[in-house]
């Protein structure tokens, strides 16, 4: 996700607003590719639009994780790895986000699906089957299967989102979707993903992230590169936020890059 109606940029074409968002953040969920696979055009535009440091976290189709399970996928998991191919290393993980009736029975099915992704390519699971949080022989057998290929767990955390009733719309259908599950926050690779999913209060999600930016900390001075994606149920305010974690991060380990200043959305005038 990169475009917003309350984001910066939203007044350019729609192929220019993922160069405006790259100069806010530097990394972003693939969304788009869960639907389905992009066009090569697409994907050479991601390509002109974006640092070669920018990070990917491409979410592999739904036809593959959700519709087929994982199973019978070789064809379309080989036009999707090789539509991206162009991103290179900006493709920092491929990421599957598997449905919440997809558990511990599965887990073989996970494990040998793993097994065949390319061995170069980083790799990010995220699960919301209650079992694999609840019952930690599901938890443990879980993380074997992915240490086994060096996967990563996408660490999803909605308990601020859950902590109080909602107070707008927004918060309604998010407490609809989103799944309410424990949080979990240890680190399989160098690498580690966090969704973290606050409030439309802005000071409310500020408030509850000091667990992620505690741990955000720590894996960094253990010398791993964690990327972090800051949601609230309406995101309008997301990019600032995000850009308001970075900074609370770096106040406290000062060798943390800064992120890009962001580029002028005006339109440009002659006065």
């Amino acid at each position: 996700m990169w475009t917003h109606p309350a984001w910066p940029g939203r007044e350019l074409p729609s192929r220019e607003r993922l160069r405006s968002y790259a100069s806010h953040c530097n990394a972003v969920e693939g969304n788009t590719t869960f639907y389905a696979t992009p066009a090569a055009s697409t994907v050479a535009s991601w390509v002109e639009q974006t640092p070669p440091e920018f990070r990917f976290l491409l979410k592999l189709p739904k036809l593959v994780t959700h519709e087929r399970r994982l199973a019978d996928v070789a064809g379309p998991v080989r036009a999707f790895l090789d539509t991206i191919e162009p991103l290179g290393e900006r493709v920092h993980a491929l990421w599957v986000q598997l449905p919440a009736s997809f558990g511990p029975t599965d887990l073989d099915v996970l494990a040998a699906f793993l097994r065949r992704l390319p061995r170069e390519r980083r790799k990010a699971v995220e699960v919301r089957h209650p079992a694999f949080f609840e019952d930690e022989r599901w938890s443990a057998r879980l993380a074997e299967a992915l240490d086994a290929v060096g996967a990563e767990q996408v660490l999803f955390d909605t308990t601020v989102l859950f902590g109080a009733p909602p107070t707008s719309a927004a918060e309604e259908e998010a407490w609809q979707k989103k799944p309410r599950l424990p949080r979990r926050s240890h680190a399989l690779t160098t690498h580690p993903v966090v969704r973290y999913i606050g409030r439309d209060d802005d000071a409310r999600t500020a408030e509850g992230w000091q667990h992620w930016l505690d741990t955000v900390v720590r894996w960094l001075r253990e010398g791993r590169s964690p990327t972090i994606f800051v949601h609230t149920p309406d995101n309008a305010g997301a990019l600032a936020l995000a850009r308001r974690f970075h900074e609370e991060v770096r106040a406290r380990v000062p060798e943390v890059a800064p992120l890009p200043e962001p580029l002028p959305t005006d339109p440009l005038t002659l006065f």
